[in-house]
């Protein structure tokens, strides 16, 4: 996996600049206001990928330290933390979110984008969960996403192709996934071309990602 992510850091920020970080940041910022302890001040951003969310929840006035696998997403978000009047509030470091010990606590953890759905084994969830567990304070709050199993079954994923292109690449990206139900898996297969404009050379990446969907069990 860690590969994979490696070849996506390149585009990354690109392929998904139409998401809503800062309104989701909101959202779990309001989550963690309702759910976690009175004056919540500390966050760790477990699978943090380039910062965009810890971006955002630094605004709301939080310290937060992102994890991730990847060392050139993190590159990334390192460039993003240097870039912004409020980078002192955001701390970045490179570790197996199944496995990292950081040695402290925080009063909120949270996994996004999907994080979780990544750990496709029960093993690989369970010891995200303690990963979760050993960073937080008394009271604090756990907060993450996943696919949810439900509407995987009901509204079953097709086959998808999005096109973006900045002032240096432009990047097509086809999904096609396949269902595995017996595994509660989706595998997910890229095909993406990245066209150089200055060069007009284009390269090709391939990528597979196990995506898991989960139920309330």
């Amino acid at each position: 996996m860690t590969r994979v992510f490696d070849h996506y850091a390149r585009y990354y920020d690109l392929l998904y600049r139409d998401k809503d970080y800062q309104g989701e940041a909101g959202y779990v910022h309001g989550l963690i206001q309702r759910y976690g302890p009175p004056g919540t001040r500390s966050i760790l951003d477990l699978g943090c990928g380039t910062g965009a969310h810890a971006q955002y929840l630094a605004a709301f006035g939080l310290e937060v330290h992102g994890v991730d696998r990847s060392s050139q997403m993190l590159d990334w978000a390192e460039a993003r933390r240097l870039a912004l009047p409020l980078g002192e509030r955001l701390t970045f470091s490179q570790g197996d979110i199944r496995q990292v010990r950081l040695g402290r606590t925080f009063d909120a953890v949270v996994a996004l984008f999907h994080v979780m759905s990544y750990q496709t084994g029960n093993e690989d969830l369970e010891a995200t969960l303690r990963t979760a567990r050993e960073h937080l304070k008394p009271g604090g709050v756990f907060i993450f996403d996943c696919w949810y199993g439900p509407a995987v079954l009901t509204e079953r994923p097709e086959v998808r192709v999005k096109r973006l292109e900045d002032t240096a690449i432009v990047v097509t990206r086809i999904a096609e996934p396949v269902l595995r139900p017996n595994e509660n898996v989706v595998e997910v297969n890229y095909q993406v071309f990245i066209k150089d404009k200055a060069r007009a050379a284009v390269e090709e990446v391939r990528e597979t990602h196990l995506m898991r969907y989960l139920f309330r069990p």
